[in-house]
């Protein structure tokens, strides 16, 4: 399902771990696709309020909790800067999509990372 949020779909995710070589592309190409496939669901299931929204995150933050495995497998991780650049992209997405009030710390919640 092609990405309809003009904002969303012209939005660089995870620029700034492809800009730093300890974040292999390859995987940050799969986070990159987390979190298409979070706007894919969001624009599918229109979220009406926060619960719903976090419910979804949620769902994309179960998937970069095993994405960690693969970074590490690839001698890097999700780290201090690289969880604030992530928790930055849900919170663009949840801004770019009218949840004005969404919490950063709701958003990833369940992370362990």
């Amino acid at each position: 399902m092609p990405i309809t949020n003009q904002q969303v779909a012209g939005h660089a995710f995870l620029r700034q771990m492809y800009e730093d070589s300890y974040f292999p592309d390859h995987v940050v190409d799969q986070g990159k696709a987390i979190l298409l496939r979070l706007c894919e669901r969001i624009e599918a299931d229109r979220p009406s309020n926060l619960e719903s929204l976090y419910a979804l995150t949620q769902s994309a933050t179960e998937e970069f909790n095993l994405l960690d495995r693969e970074f590490a497998a690839a001698g890097s991780g999700i780290e201090t800067v690289a969880r604030e650049w992530i928790c930055d992209e849900f919170c663009f997405v949840a801004l770019a999509y009218g949840f004005v009030g969404a919490d950063v710390e709701e958003l990833a919640s369940g992370r362990d990372w």
